[in-house]
């Protein structure tokens, strides 16, 4: 899925963005956020969707409450719906790209293992960042 597309779904008309916005790719070429949306009912889906395009409209300027810095270099993008907390972890690739490593559904607070997880997908995509951006026209 394109970001043009996650726009139209999301009703969103976005200016130049701060950033452009790639989602992360596995070796196996499965990309582990659109693996995440496909599977949301479409209500907190449109939320996140939404939120995905505020950050490629604001880039680094995006702040609370739509997103947060959690640690090593990786950021929250924040939804809820109906009481349930959605999130997408995100890195900064220079100053002109954003990279979506994967969602979740919070309880309390973001477990550790998955900002983990996202600190490991950015040192894979810092390696070789050709191979793991997926920009939804691949």
């Amino acid at each position: 899925m394109s970001l043009t597309a996650i726009r139209n779904i999301a009703n969103i008309e976005v200016e130049v963005g701060a950033a452009e916005v790639v989602f992360y790719r596995e070796e196996d070429g499965s990309v582990p956020l659109l693996v995440w949306l496909d599977g949301l009912q479409r209500k907190p889906r449109e939320k996140c969707l939404a939120r995905l395009a505020r950050l490629e409209e604001r880039g680094h300027e995006l702040r609370r409450p739509e997103a947060d810095f959690l640690r090593d270099g990786i950021y929250e993008l924040r939804a809820a719906y109906q009481g349930v907390q959605y999130r997408m972890l995100y890195f900064f690739s220079g100053k002109a790209f954003v990279v979506v490593s994967h969602g979740l559904v919070k309880k309390k607070t973001v477990p550790p293992k998955e900002i983990d997880r996202a600190v490991e997908r950015k040192r894979k995509f810092e390696s070789d960042p050709v191979s793991r951006a997926f920009r939804g026209e691949d």
